[in-house]
């Protein structure tokens, strides 16, 4: 396996210890801020190193020798919180004045604390009356991209990957951003509207972490694609079916729980800092 630690300086002292914890053949440094320890082999003396090098503000990840972008078939995203920096529904439940009671419903609910479907049914229901055109403004005025990740994207479509937004969001903004950047697959929860307002329901069936799980592996197999050759990103407990599903998972500022059950764990660096784990020659 390769180690490879990113994000920023790491000291000369701590990268010793390393190259003795793990053995490593030889160190490549790989610019800007990316080093690459080859022939690495992750043992008990590294994971009690895991502490500092995390304290350093760094991002490490083991990664399987020649392992290449274009080995991969599919990369699916989760959307709040993970390609994008908010929480849209919290966003909504902010010009209805209930954001602190909404948000902390998808707190607990990103913990694994409570089921999603009875979440979403809660928050939901706060958001009942609340004027549809609020949707605009919070795509306008409040969604951005998490950093790094246009470049990813954009890095996955060019060596030929299937993308995909798998989501306990809404279409609303699923649908936008699988247009405006080229995403080849959306699926999340449709808002129900009548009269102009939000009724506080969704459309047919609630898109939960079942559902998601269920659209990748369709995806898996309607591409005719090995689990092996699929990446999952996620950040919460609602992720965790849909990653298990991956052979990559990836935990993007996850929360705990998920990070600890994720292949690769993205705390510091933008989503791009998945590239640095394939090589490139």
């Amino acid at each position: 396996m390769n180690l490879i630690i990113q994000g920023g300086a790491l000291p000369t002292f701590l990268l010793e210890r390393i190259v003795a914890a793990t053995g490593a053949s030889t160190v490549e440094p790989c610019p800007p801020q990316v080093v690459r320890l080859r022939q690495a082999t992750r043992t008990a003396e590294f994971e009690a190193l895991i502490p500092m090098i995390e304290a350093e503000k760094l991002d490490w990840a083991f990664s399987p020798v020649g392992k290449k972008l274009a080995d991969y078939g599919l990369i699916c995203f989760d959307m709040d919180s993970t390609l994008i920096t908010i929480e849209c529904i919290d966003e909504l439940a902010d010009f209805a004045g209930k954001k602190e009671e909404v948000s902390a419903v998808t707190e607990a609910a990103m913990r694994g604390e409570i089921d999603y479907r009875e979440s979403l049914r809660r928050r939901l229901a706060l958001l009942a009356g609340l004027d549809a055109r609020v949707l605009a403004r919070v795509f306008g005025e409040r969604l951005l991209l998490s950093p790094g990740a246009r470049e990813l994207l954009e890095a996955c479509q060019n060596a030929g990957l299937r993308t995909a937004i798998l989501s306990g969001g809404f279409t609303y903004f699923t649908e936008r951003l699988r247009i405006e950047l080229g995403f080849d697959f959306a699926t999340s929860n449709e808002l129900e509207i009548s009269g102009g307002k939000l009724t506080g329901r969704v459309v047919g069936d609630i898109v939960d972490a079942a559902a998601k799980a269920h659209h990748l592996v369709r995806l898996t197999d309607e591409l005719g694609l090995r689990k092996d050759q699929v990446i999952a990103c996620g950040d919460g407990a609602n992720d965790l079916l849909m990653m298990s599903q991956a052979g990559l998972s990836v935990a993007f500022r996850a929360k705990p729980a998920t990070r600890a059950k994720a292949d690769v764990a993205i705390n510091f660096g933008g989503l791009d800092a998945l590239l640095n784990l394939f090589d490139n020659e």
